[in-house]
């Protein structure tokens, strides 16, 4: 049944190319696909949009003299760098760590849970909350220990709570790692003392901390000057006090973490908004004692040159788009559309090139469906991939078939008579 059927398409399609050689018939069957033509539709060359178009001035010098063995500056919006020196390198992190630790906690902790402090987490080394082993907390009020203070046993002690063991937490912080698209980051510790196996990047830092600044939760402990509490049976009463002095010595600082060890060096993860422009900071082995200050010089000087050197742009999406070639389809082609035309805020500077460029095919097959993806509109900053647009057919074509066919010749027929 199937081969008869093939063959009536077959005999029904060498009917009408032979009849489209006579002019008149030629002319009617144009209005119909396969017969009409699309003509040449051409493909869309890469379009660049210059700084100055779109009104921006701003320029600055990247820093230099830094200490840093490694730093990153990111746009919080887009996470793209605008400053860098061996951002990819993998580095400890010292207590920066916490980010995730406290990220995790809010995440999938109850805040309101009782957290027991085991023996193993009151052993940590400084910098302590000096919990006793048996002595109970109020989670939420663990997180304020966390990350005004740094404190190892109380990061130990969450996640134990949270994990079962230090162990089952780092695979929740591994498993968030690899969720964020983080390859070059591993956690074995909650508290970021020196292990084998834990490390970032500068630049997978600033990735960490831009997540996390979106969390409300995590933004209030990290901006609190200082939070009192008792443990759960009232028996001690603990201050903590918010130990990142970026927080108050830079305009629009917002946070987050600092941190030490003797392999890590000193480090330190910094965010700043200005102008609803939000840029995170990493600073990787940043000296060794006494140099304690040099992580808040490189900040700085990374923040000042992305305030100063940057604006923010509003991008269209307009250029007009082609329709692209359908074979074996009831029309020849199918017009396309952007699954959005809204427009995007980008972060330059006036030395900034943005390329628009189009994936796009030259020919589909039938059946193509409304909505269904068929290339992308690609904008990049200069080499790296901003954003993708995805560009979809705006209607069905449905492939042709017996039917199709026999309704032209029957149309033809009373065309003609």
């Amino acid at each position: 049944m199937q081969k008869l059927l093939s063959s009536i398409i077959y005999s029904i399609c060498l009917i009408l190319l032979s009849l489209a050689y006579i002019n008149d018939t030629k002319d009617f069957l144009s209005n119909f696909a396969p017969f009409c033509t699309t003509g040449n539709i051409k493909p869309v060359p890469p379009q660049t949009i210059t700084p100055e178009s779109l009104g921006i001035t701003a320029s600055s010098t990247e820093p230099s003299n830094m200490y840093s063995k490694a730093y990153c500056l990111v746009d919080a919006d887009s996470n793209r760098i605008l400053a860098s020196k061996d951002e990819d390198m993998k580095l400890p992190m010292a207590s920066t760590t916490k980010i995730m630790t406290c990220i995790i906690a809010l995440e999938n902790g109850d805040m309101g849970s009782i957290v027991t402090a085991s023996q193993n987490a009151a052993s940590m080394p400084d910098v302590q909350l000096n919990m006793k082993a048996g002595e109970r907390f109020i989670l939420q009020d663990l997180l304020y220990s966390l990350m005004l203070e740094s404190h190892n046993d109380t990061a130990v002690a969450i996640a134990e709570h949270i994990g079962g063991s230090v162990e089952g937490f780092a695979k929740l912080m591994n498993l968030k790692a690899e969720e964020l698209g983080l390859g070059s980051t591993h956690f074995v510790t909650p508290n970021g003392l020196d292990a084998d196996e834990h490390y970032t990047t500068a630049y997978e830092l600033c990735c960490i901390a831009s997540y996390a600044i979106q969390n409300e939760d995590f933004m209030n402990i990290v901006q609190t000057p200082s939070h009192q509490f008792s443990n759960y049976d009232g028996t001690r009463a603990y201050s903590v006090n918010n130990k990142d002095a970026f927080l108050t010595s830079y305009n629009g600082a917002i946070g987050i973490k600092t941190g030490f060890t003797g392999n890590a060096g000193y480090c330190f993860c910094g965010a700043a908004r200005r102008d609803n422009v939000t840029l995170v900071s990493s600073v990787l082995a940043c000296g060794w004692p006494p140099n304690k200050g040099y992580k808040w010089s490189d900040t700085r000087k990374l923040m000042d040159y992305g305030f100063k050197g940057h604006a923010q742009a509003a991008v269209t999406p307009k250029n007009p788009l082609p329709a692209i070639t359908v074979s074996d389809g009831k029309e020849a082609s199918v017009p396309v559309k952007r699954t959005s035309t809204e427009s995007f805020n980008v972060l330059i500077s006036k030395d900034d090139i943005i390329t628009v460029s189009y994936e796009l095919p030259e020919k589909l097959s039938a059946p193509v469906r409304s909505g269904d993806i068929i290339g992308y509109e690609n904008y990049t900053i200069n080499d790296g991939l901003y954003m993708s647009i995805p560009i979809v057919a705006s209607k069905t074509i449905d492939k042709t078939d017996s039917r199709y066919f026999a309704n032209i010749l029957v149309r033809m027929f009373f065309a003609n008579y």
